[in-house]
């Protein structure tokens, strides 16, 4: 498939999957799951840092779950995303909930800010992207000092292909049939080597798994599937 049909292929995806963003029980149902998880995680890597009147990047922001959150603390926040429906759907809801969130309709591989960041959040992106490397390349120069780089995605090994795929899209449907292409996923190493030949520097690496005896998801030091990293800038 020819990189214009994949890109056009995922668009059409999300943007018919849109509509569902702020459904807890429809098509993103798993994002508000982990959404309390996603906010623990960024919180403990700002190494306490107040969160109120930092600038952050939420690139990728689909309809603005973690946009909000953060929002709602006291940042200021700019969220991007290819989809013009995504945010669409973002900014109606930000007003509704009288939220003040910068968002920004365009290609996150080619994205043009001209501010830097205390903060750059990329969840569930890169897995996405047609050149990763060459997106984290130019996303790290719009850190500021110090600024940190947050990041989840998936693992790539015949355990992630099973669970994340086989599972999760094609028999217990919690997340749509084709959001994810296994030749796609990323290993944490590709990632922090990546990043180390960007001047950043690992500051944590935490999986996420979904504990069947408790039923709900968890931070955890497996790897194998899903995960978040952290970078800060040399």
């Amino acid at each position: 498939m020819s990189k214009d049909k994949e890109y056009n292929t995922e668009y059409e995806l999300f943007n018919k999957l849109s509509q569902d963003w702020w459904d807890e029980n429809g098509k993103f149902k798993i994002l508000h799951q982990i959404k309390p998880i996603r906010m623990k995680y960024i919180i403990s890597q700002l190494n306490s840092k107040n969160i109120k009147k930092i600038e952050i990047l939420d690139v990728g922001c689909g309809g603005g779950l973690i946009s909000e959150s953060l929002a709602r603390l006291g940042a200021n926040v700019t969220g991007i995303d290819f989809v013009e429906e995504n945010i669409l759907i973002a900014k109606n809801h930000s007003l509704m909930k009288n939220l003040k969130v910068n968002y920004i309709h365009g290609d996150v591989e080619k994205i043009n800010i001209s501010k830097n960041f205390d903060l750059i959040i990329i969840f569930e992106l890169l897995e996405h992207l047609n050149d990763w490397k060459s997106f984290v390349l130019k996303i790290s120069k719009k850190l500021k000092k110090n600024g940190i780089i947050i990041i989840s995605t998936i693992n790539r090994n015949i355990i992630s292909k099973t669970l994340a795929i086989h599972f999760a899209e094609n028999i217990l449907n919690w997340i749509p049939k084709g959001t994810h292409n296994y030749d796609k996923f990323i290993k944490p190493d590709e990632i922090i080597n990546c990043a180390k030949q960007n001047n950043l520097d690992l500051k944590n690496l935490t999986g996420l798994i979904f504990d069947p005896l408790e039923f709900k998801w968890r931070l955890s030091q497996n790897t194998k599937v899903n995960y978040f990293c952290s970078f800060a800038k040399s």
